[in-house]
C-alpha cells in the first residue's frame, strides 16, 4: 500500500492469468490490516471459482472472505464511510462504471486497490481496465511464465479442447488452469484475429 498524504488514491495490480495478481492484492490487504486500517474486500458475482465469498490465488495459498457484488453501483452502496481501504479482485469483470466508482472512493480519501487482467484472451484491453489504468496513481504489471517457452508471459491463452480459442469466441469465460495458460507474445495464438 502506497501512502498519499493528501487523500485517496488508486492502485492497480494487473497482468496475465497466473502472474500473482490476487496474491499481491491479498498481501496489500494484509499489510493494511496490520496497519490497523479498516478494509473492505469485494469480488464480482460472476467469479465463483473458489467459493462464492472467497477471494483466492490460483495456488490456493492466499485466501480471504469478500463481499460479492453484481455491479459497480452495488459495490459503491456497500462501502462503509469509515473504510480506509477498498480492495477489488477480478475488476475486469465489472461494468464500465467501476472506473468512476473507484474515482469516487479515492476522492473520499480511501485507498482503492484493484487487481485484474489488463488483456482478454485475444490480447486486447479487457473491459474497464483502460479507464482504470488511466486514472490510477500506481500501476504494477505482473508477468507469469510462458508454459510453452519459459519466457516472461504477459498474455492469457484460452484453450478449448486443448486448442487456442478463436477470436470470435465469447470474451468472458470464467475458468482456471483447465481453460487458460500463461503465454509470451510469441507463443500466444488467436486464430481468426483480424
Amino acid at each position: 500500500m502506497h501512502y498519499q498524504p493528501n487523500g485517496g488514491w488508486i492502485e492497480i495490480v494487473c497482468g496475465s492469468m497466473f502472474s500473482g495478481k490476487t496474491e499481491e492484492l491479498l498481501r496489500r490487504v494484509r499489510r493494511a490490516e496490520i496497519a490497523r486500517k479498516k478494509v473492505q474486500l469485494f469480488k464480482p458475482a460472476i467469479d465463483n471459482r473458489y467459493g462464492q465469498v472467497r477471494v483466492a490465488s490460483h495456488n490456493g495459498v492466499a485466501r480471504e472472505d469478500a463481499v460479492v457484488v453484481a455491479c459497480a453501483d452495488e459495490l459503491l452502496s456497500l462501502v462503509r464511510p469509515d473504510t480506509d481501504v477498498v480492495a477489488i479482485d477480478e475488476v475486469q469483470f465489472f461494468d464500465m462504471a467501476i472506473a468512476a466508482v473507484c474515482d469516487t472512493l479515492a476522492n473520499r480519501g480511501m485507498c482503492v486497490i484493484v487487481a485484474g487482467l489488463d488483456q482478454d484472451f485475444r490480447g486486447e484491453p479487457f473491459g474497464p481496465m483502460t479507464q482504470l489504468l488511466a486514472r490510477a496513481e500506481r500501476v504494477d504489471k505482473l508477468n507469469a511464465i510462458c508454459v510453452t517457452c519459459s519466457a516472461s508471459a504477459s498474455r492469457t491463452q484460452r484453450l478449448i479442447d486443448g486448442k487456442p480459442a478463436r477470436y470470435d469466441d465469447p470474451v468472458i469465460l470464467v475458468g482456471g488452469s483447465e481453460s487458460y495458460e500463461a503465454r509470451c507474445r510469441s507463443c500466444h495464438e488467436v486464430p481468426g484475429k483480424p
